[in-house]
């Protein structure tokens, strides 16, 4: 199969033969930035070191008037880059909080150990923060070919240090893993394994090594965009990847997709239905075939004007197998 092949993959919007509608909005995902003091190989936002694109002060009003204004919203998820360094965060974070939300951080960890940044896993627990850490493999040669030599020991100092503070013991503390595949090498493609026995796994061999604790592993599919994808162009792989992604297509699945109850807005205010369509920039849409942004939403005075979401054939990495989301598999 050549690169060209792109027809051989069904678009998205026809394998479902319906549109996809979104539910009431309950999670708010804001990514605040590129900036990230890693530069991962699989990094679908292509955040690093050298980025400088973050929230700005209008914005972050906007979004604490929106978090203030709009009780639905029960989830505030902050992303990046490394959220934790991009204009923003602790406002945002303690806005959700003063109002009641569930705050999830999508942290590296190793942002622990840069200057200026040592204090966060007490801010974390002071805020009762959920973590969601990335720690694609519990074996040590794996995560630092994907994020870079020395974020494995990095990462196990920081789940130590969060777990000193109660994280994966305390109920109010909740530490999450993400598990992230390696890259494809071959046509051999899989799916991510089991998420149940993967977790078992990790929590075995973290606790016997470490004496680490931590509450769910997510398992998560690489999708075909940002670095991902321009791997698997520069080897030939992307139409072969995306034609298994379909190959694997599993409808129980859509019932449950994250972008049904969730708006994605970026560091400039633009609203998408998920965070992969923000990296690929296309757009949520109202009813009307307006474009949104929080300004749009907060003068309308509603979170629920998007009536069908806006696809692509990288839905498939969230459609196959158990599926795929930011809180693991779907079914």
């Amino acid at each position: 199969m050549t690169q060209t092949a792109t027809l051989a993959v069904t678009p998205f919007r026809k394998k479902l033969r319906t549109p996809l509608t979104k539910n009431k909005i309950t999670v708010l995902q804001i990514n605040l930035g590129k900036r990230c003091n890693l530069a991962c190989t699989h990094c679908h936002v292509e955040a690093g070191p050298k980025r400088t694109e973050e929230l700005t002060p209008e914005i972050c009003d906007q979004l604490i008037e929106l978090i203030h204004r709009f009780p639905q919203i029960k989830t505030v998820d902050l992303t990046g880059g490394a959220p934790e360094m991009n204009y923003g965060f602790k406002p945002l974070v303690e806005a959700a909080r003063a109002t009641g939300k569930e705050v999830i951080v999508r942290s590296n960890l190793t942002i622990f150990f840069e200057p200026g940044f040592q204090n966060l896993p007490d801010y974390f627990a002071q805020h009762q923060v959920r973590v969601v850490a990335s720690l694609p493999c519990y074996l040590e040669d794996n995560v630092d070919k994907m994020r870079g030599k020395g974020v494995y020991n990095d990462s196990i100092r920081a789940i130590q240090r969060l777990n000193q503070l109660g994280y994966g013991k305390n109920p109010q503390l909740i530490l999450d893993l993400v598990y992230n595949p390696v890259l494809p090498v071959s046509e051999d493609f899989s799916l991510t394994p089991n998420q149940v026995k993967l977790e078992q796994d990790y929590k075995r061999f973290l606790k016997e090594n470490f004496d680490i604790e931590f509450n769910q592993l997510f398992t998560i599919t690489n999708l075909p965009i940002g670095r991902t994808k321009f791997y698997l162009q520069r080897i030939k792989l992307y139409t072969p990847y995306l034609k298994f992604l379909e190959d694997n297509f599993n409808p129980t699945t859509v019932e449950h997709l994250m972008c049904r109850n969730e708006l994605s807005i970026d560091y400039r205010g633009n609203v998408y239905d998920c965070d992969f369509n923000q990296m690929e920039e296309i757009p949520a849409k109202s009813g009307t075939g307006e474009t949104l942004t929080v300004g749009k939403l907060l003068a309308a005075g509603s979170l629920d004007i998007i009536d069908e979401i806006r696809t692509a054939s990288y839905c498939y990495g969230c459609t196959a197998g158990c599926g795929s989301s930011c809180g693991g598999a779907l079914t």
